[in-house]
């Protein structure tokens, strides 16, 4: 933290996003992390671990929306779906509003994430306060818990902080070939990637780990306001459907603020320093 109320996240060591706080609401230090919860005078209420900021109330719908729907209207009928991270319950919110899915493990490592959204972000939440009968809630390491299951899963979603502390093993090649496993025969996997500005050799990085292990990997990407450059990434990999050339299904979801079924496509059409990024390593920034 500096003075004058101000928090930033850093990208990179040469471009961060600068936020005012009216007050640090809450702070701790747990086995796996360290928690912020403060009041920005921008989005609200913020989540922040590690100082990367990860959530707020005013645009956590930019995430957590493209993060479920993209993945869950690409499979034709997502029945067991796997959150790995995601202890705000935004994702899993999400989730639970296709009748489709049957079963839904979200997997945090980290408890306090849980209770600390439970206390502080309700609204974000309300599937951890209210849960469904098919919403199963587990406090343990994600990649153990991915490891002991074998073609179970239709989607799997690694909602996960930076790849720095208990997030680092989740963009290995080595978690891939094992979440690759764990999904069934036309299984798709997302995960959050990072900015394709800010961060975009590490944005490369794990397109070619996803690319040794399944035969479709796509990038799709998404505005959110909190995070550095403000244009956020996600890496989609599939066994069987192409979000390229493969329909997605039709149907109506309530009180969506991003997704629409135009953007279920349009987010994988790529700018042409992203495509040099991905396919060539070539940077911009």
């Amino acid at each position: 933290m500096t003075d004058k109320k101000i928090i930033t996240e850093w990208g990179n060591p040469d471009t961060g996003l600068s936020l005012r706080v009216n007050h640090i609401i809450h702070e701790e230090q747990t086995p796996f992390q360290n928690i912020k919860i403060v009041d920005t005078l921008q989005y609200g209420r913020m989540m922040i671990l590690d100082d990367v900021f990860q959530t707020s109330v005013k645009d956590e719908w930019m995430y957590h929306e493209m993060i479920a729907h993209i993945p869950l209207m690409l499979h034709p009928c997502p029945e067991r779906v796997l959150i790995i991270g995601g202890g705000d319950g935004g994702c899993a919110r999400e989730v639970c509003k296709h009748d489709c899915v049957k079963q839904v493990d979200l997997c945090d490592i980290d408890q306090r994430v849980y209770d600390l959204s439970k206390e502080y972000f309700p609204s974000i939440a309300e599937v951890l306060l209210h849960p469904l009968q098919k919403l199963h809630i587990h406090t343990g390491d994600g990649i153990a818990f991915a490891g002991k299951h074998a073609d179970f899963y239709d989607v799997i979603i690694i909602d996960c902080s930076d790849p720095i502390g208990p997030g680092e093993g989740l963009f290995t090649k080595e978690f891939y070939q094992s979440a690759f496993k764990a999904l069934r025969k036309d299984g798709v996997l997302v995960q959050q990637s990072e900015s394709p500005i800010v961060q975009q050799s590490l944005v490369h990085e794990i397109f070619n780990a996803m690319n040794t292990v399944f035969p479709i990997v796509r990038m799709y990407y998404s505005h959110v306001a909190i995070y550095p450059a403000c244009l956020h990434s996600f890496m989609l990999a599939s066994k069987k459907y192409d979000p390229l050339t493969d329909e997605a299904r039709v149907e109506l979801l309530p009180d969506m603020k991003y997704y629409n079924k135009k953007i279920q496509k349009s987010a994988f059409v790529l700018p042409n320093f992203i495509k040099a990024c991905l396919y060539e390593g070539k940077y911009s920034f």
